[in-house]
């Protein structure tokens, strides 16, 4: 008997696909965050290097270190004015899949209380026509 509960079956596909969605969109931007992370990292690799490259000759390269100290701070504030952005973005993404998946478990629920409604129906139409049949037999044993 299909009721009520299939008519959810759309729905349900149409909120699992919107999950599937916000999971993969928060996974994109978690990848974003690792390839920022991964820059800062490289950034202060270089820093380090450049610091030995200057420690070894004062003289020459030292008067260089300096602007590249200024443009290596300056990079880094950039790269964390972004990861912050990004982090706020990655928060909003995991708010909209929070709420996706507890849209997508109430259709669930209410799915599976439709199709116990419509189990119970079932049963008590099929009870109602056993006695229909149980009362049939025992009219005609009782005329006969």
């Amino acid at each position: 008997m299909a009721g009520k509960a299939t008519d959810l079956a759309t729905l349900l596909r149409l909120r699992a696909w919107n999950v599937d969605e916000r999971r993969r969109e928060l996974g994109i931007l978690i990848a974003r965050e690792e390839e920022l992370i991964l820059l800062g990292e490289e950034l202060d690799r270089q820093l380090i290097r450049e610091q030995k490259v200057a420690a070894e000759d004062p003289t020459s390269v030292g008067y260089i270190y300096a602007s590249f100290a200024k443009g290596h701070k300056a990079r880094r504030e950039q790269l964390q004015s972004h990861l912050a952005a990004l982090r706020a973005e990655i928060e909003a993404a995991r708010e909209q899949l929070n709420e996706a998946y507890r849209e997508e478990k109430v259709l669930q629920e209410v799915q599976k209380e439709r199709q116990r409604q419509e189990g119970e129906q079932e049963k008590r139409v099929l009870q109602a026509s056993y006695d229909e049949i149980g009362m049939t037999q025992y009219r005609a044993r009782d005329k006969g």
